[in-house]
């Protein structure tokens, strides 16, 4: 087995992992928590985390770590994992499922794997930049050749006021067929498996986007940051079908 492979399986046991965690605590009473930046937080990321941390220290004791919840560790190993046991904790919080755990592996600071895990509807989607695949089938972004087709999507229209140019985004809004505040990584989830077209992000952290970057590529898209450049060193994201990115940045910008 090559080294990809192995990552690959011990990416599917950390989604396991840190799923029976989400699983236990979803649409259960639980208190929570906010964070110095306002975010919440539940006990459900912190152990969900928590494991996974323990899991890699176990399996990889030489590759570093950085999580949303607990910080980093040896942060000049060449692996690195960068996790978010929940991305969309307010969708998890509100009993929604439009949330999941993200999991990625970097070589030397470039994303090599990438893992979107929806534990509640036990959804595993893993993309390594060449291949994605959902519960072990390979998927595609669809074939949409013109914007009046596209369905977009957005976490949260009021961050595309506060970080970027409503008016821009306001312009691209005209020009699609449907647009939907199916956010957080599921919306990534939804073009990556071909059921919409863009999916946009006016501000992320690392956490947010690392593992996004392989599973858009896999499956045939095209990922970058607001701007139009390289996602892996920005700190937004649009995620599209190939045909359709350049006009979109365009009209963004």
């Amino acid at each position: 087995m090559d080294d990809l492979e192995h990552f690959k399986l011990f990416a599917e046991h950390l989604a396991d992992v840190s799923g029976e965690v989400i699983n236990r605590y979803f649409r259960t009473p639980i208190s929570i928590d906010l964070k110095a930046d306002s975010s919440p937080v539940t006990i459900a990321d912190k152990k969900a985390e928590e494991l996974m941390w323990k899991e890699i220290k176990a399996e990889f004791p030489g590759h570093g770590i950085l999580g949303e919840e607990f910080g980093e560790h040896n942060p000049d190993a060449e692996y690195k994992w960068i996790l978010d046991p929940i991305d969309g904790t307010k969708s998890f919080i509100c009993g929604t499922v439009t949330f999941g755990t993200l999991i990625a592996l970097l070589k030397n600071g470039e994303p090599v794997l990438g893992v979107i895990n929806q534990p509640i509807l036990d959804e595993f989607l893993i993309g390594d930049n060449f291949t994605c695949e959902l519960n072990g089938v390979k998927t595609n972004v669809r074939n949409c050749e013109k914007l009046s087709d596209a369905v977009l999507l957005t976490t949260d229209h009021i961050n595309i006021k506060k970080y970027r140019d409503l008016n821009k985004f306001n312009l691209l809004l005209d020009k699609v067929k449907l647009y939907r505040n199916w956010g957080d990584c599921y919306g990534y989830y939804l073009v990556a498996t071909g059921y919409a077209d863009i999916m946009i992000d006016p501000i992320m952290n690392i956490w947010d986007i690392m593992a996004l970057i392989p599973v858009i590529k896999g499956a045939g898209g095209i990922i970058t940051d607001y701007k139009g450049n390289n996602p892996v060193k920005g700190n937004s994201i649009v995620a599209t079908v190939p045909k359709i990115h350049d006009e979109v940045i365009k009209i963004l910008n």
